[in-house]
This record gives C-alpha cells, sequence and structure tokens, in this order.
C-alpha cells in the first residue's frame, strides 16, 4: 500500500513540474512577441524625433508615451549623430547595418574631403563576450560606412581605417558600439 503511494506522489510532482516548465516556455514567447511588437511600435514613433535631432545635431529626446520594454528596444536600435564635427554611428547588438539618415550625416565629411583633407574611420566595441567576434563585428561596421563614404562620391585613398578599439570605460554597451567619422590633414 505504501508502494503506490509513494508512485502517486511521484506522479504528482512529475506533473506538476511539467505543467509549471510548459507555462515557463509559453509565458517566454508570449513575452518576446509582446517586446518585439512594442519595440517595431516604438521605433515607427521614434523616426521623426531622430530625424529632427539629426538636421539639429542633437540628440533624439525619447516621446513621452513610450513604455519601459520599448524604450530598451529603441536603445538597441542603429542611430546616427554628429557631434561637434564627429559623426557617430550606433549599431542594434549583433548588427553592421547603418541607421536611416547615414548619408546626410556624412555630408560635411564629403565636403570635407572635397577641400582636401582625408576622413579617418573609427569603429569601437564593447568588452562583454567574444573579444575576436566583437573586434570582427566593428571592422565590418567600419566597412559599412566606409561603403557609405565610397558610395557618395569619396576615393577610397582619402578613406583611413583605424584598427578597432575596445572601449573601456563607464558607458553604456550601446554606446560602444560605434564608428566614428572625423577628418584630418592629409
Amino acid at each position: 500500500m505504501s508502494g503506490s503511494s509513494d508512485n502517486d506522489s511521484q506522479e504528482r510532482f512529475a506533473l506538476g513540474f511539467l505543467f509549471i516548465l510548459i507555462a515557463l516556455v509559453i509565458s517566454t514567447a508570449v513575452g518576446t512577441v509582446v517586446v518585439k511588437r512594442l519595440g517595431a511600435a516604438s521605433a515607427s514613433k521614434a523616426a521623426p524625433a531622430s530625424t529632427t535631432a539629426l538636421a539639429n545635431n542633437a540628440p533624439a529626446a525619447p516621446a513621452a508615451d513610450m513604455a519601459a520594454p520599448a524604450a530598451a528596444a529603441a536603445a538597441d536600435a542603429a542611430s546616427v549623430r554628429v557631434d561637434n564635427g564627429v559623426v557617430k554611428f550606433y549599431f542594434a547588438s549583433a548588427k553592421a547595418e547603418l541607421a536611416a539618415g547615414a548619408n546626410e550625416a556624412l555630408a560635411d565629411v564629403v565636403k570635407g574631403v572635397a577641400e582636401g583633407k582625408k576622413a579617418v574611420v573609427s569603429g569601437f566595441h564593447d568588452a562583454t563576450g567574444d573579444a575576436a567576434a566583437n573586434a570582427e563585428l566593428a571592422k565590418q561596421r567600419a566597412y559599412a560606412v566606409r561603403d557609405a563614404l565610397k558610395g557618395l562620391g569619396v576615393a577610397e585613398d582619402k578613406i583611413e581605417l583605424k584598427k578597432p578599439e575596445e572601449t573601456t570605460a563607464g558607458g553604456s554597451n550601446a554606446e560602444a558600439r560605434r564608428v566614428e567619422v572625423v577628418l584630418a590633414a592629409i
């Protein structure tokens, strides 16, 4: 008799564990879908603000109606900003695609190269994860910026690519995932 109650107890435990595991998988799937949808919705809402900020050479102000998960997803989106003549391209995690507005942000660099300067492209990466993979991704991001400059008519010999640098400062990982373009004398 005690043998069958032990079996019943083990079966109840196994079924309870299985139920919890299934509930966890379902809640994770639903949460992922919700975050992705909120991220896509916030990206479409934030696009006009970032375009205006680019025109004013200032960072875009976040919309007041964004939810916290949507803001986190937007923080990982690609963007471009011009600060004191330095064009800064920020990239989404594990991506090397340029943000919309890249060509407009590079207009002054193209003009400077036409006036006899060269464009210096520097890639950066954070210290998390595999260092070799991060350096390769930083290199691909720098190549994407170089290709944009070439597409705007800048000769390849007027573009200097610097070796990717690891960012060790206390900034965010999003700040570390960047490529900077500056003008330098030849």
